[in-house]
């Protein structure tokens, strides 16, 4: 039986949901349950189509758009890891290493800046500089190998009645990252009415979040972010910390010095390591330190606070995490010879 605590809290969730579960197979255009109500980011210019969705999943794990021929960009972003890939930071493809962590593609299509600081006003801008930045991608070159595979002309005159180009392939990779979805879990399942889909101890967990812990506030239902920027001085104490959203490529503003993207939730159980650094090993610990009120410097976050939260009450916070991960049917792509 549900206490009044848990109504209440459950109160903004039940706002972006509804209690029709998603048909099998999945549709890619339809969002699962939890999502329904949550708005995508869509570019005018590209729209949706599933002939686009399908060359974008299939252009992910294609190594051919990378500088060497080695690399894609799922070797970042593993389906069975919720598109991240569980190291702290990550090469490239010309062997240097980026300093940041890779964060998850799941629901990146409800985001209106991406990458940890901001930079990226769109997810095709995202695609674009990361193809070019990470994989060490050559878009004419690559363009070029492309329209040399009779399966992908084909693929590439069904989606667009074009050859490859770069604007395309950005097109089609946005196309199938912003259609990539992770809802339908435990919580969602819950939320809709099914007291049985997660234990006492993530209920208690859920009320804690939503109540003495303060999480919900920058981690707000149904994506569990705020798709803001905070400092909660992961990082500050290095000799030269990143200054994160303050960047010059981002807002540009000394007030957001070593303000990160509040990342989602969901699937966090799948995500470690955590912050954007990727400096926080497990979810228990980047859990605990968030609730003493992370890590003091000048520019943190003042919503940021000590909540006295127990060792018991961090154990239960977590088991609710944990029914954030989303029910995802994901089969990777076979790709053209």
């Amino acid at each position: 039986m549900r206490t009044l605590a848990t109504l209440a809290v459950l109160a903004l969730f039940a706002a972006y949901t509804s209690k029709a579960a998603p048909k099998t197979p999945v549709d890619p255009s339809k969002a699962p349950l939890g999502l329904e109500k949550a708005k995508l980011v869509e570019a005018a210019d590209n729209p949706y189509s599933a002939a686009k969705y399908e060359l974008g999943k299939q252009l992910f794990f294609d190594p051919r758009l990378s500088g060497t021929g080695a690399m894609s960009c799922s070797s970042c972003h593993f389906p069975e890891e919720a598109f991240t890939d569980k190291r702290a930071t990550s090469k490239k493809d010309d062997g240097g290493m980026n300093t940041r962590n890779s964060p998850t593609m799941h629901n990146v299509g409800y985001l209106d800046r991406l990458y940890w600081d901001g930079r990226a006003k769109s997810l095709e801008g995202n695609v674009g500089a990361a193809w070019k930045a990470q994989i060490g991608g050559k878009p004419e070159d690559a363009a070029k190998k492309l329209a040399a595979v009779p399966a992908y002309e084909k693929a590439f005159q069904a989606a667009f009645t074009a050859p490859p180009s770069e604007a395309n392939v950005v097109q089609a990779l946005a196309t199938f990252l912003r259609h990539l979805r992770s809802g339908n879990s435990a919580f969602d399942r819950f939320a809709a009415g099914d007291d049985t889909a997660i234990s006492p101890a993530a209920k208690a967990g859920y009320e804690l979040f939503a109540g003495k812990a303060g999480c919900n506030v920058c981690h707000q239902p149904p994506l569990f972010t705020d798709k803001l920027f905070h400092n909660v001085g992961i990082g500050m104490t290095a000799e030269k910390p990143d200054v994160g959203a303050a960047g010059k490529t981002a807002f540009d503003n000394p007030e957001k010095t070593g303000a990160f993207k509040t990342p989602t939730l969901r699937d966090v159980a799948k995500t470690a390591p955590y912050f954007h650094d990727g400096s926080v090993a497990t979810l228990r610990e980047a859990v605990a330190l968030m609730c003493k009120g992370g890590i003091d410097n000048k520019h943190k976050d003042p919503m940021l606070m000590d909540r006295g939260i127990t060792d018991a009450e961090i154990d239960q916070i977590v088991a609710f995490l944990e029914t954030l991960t989303g029910k995802v049917e994901f089969t990777p792509p076979v790709l053209p010879q």
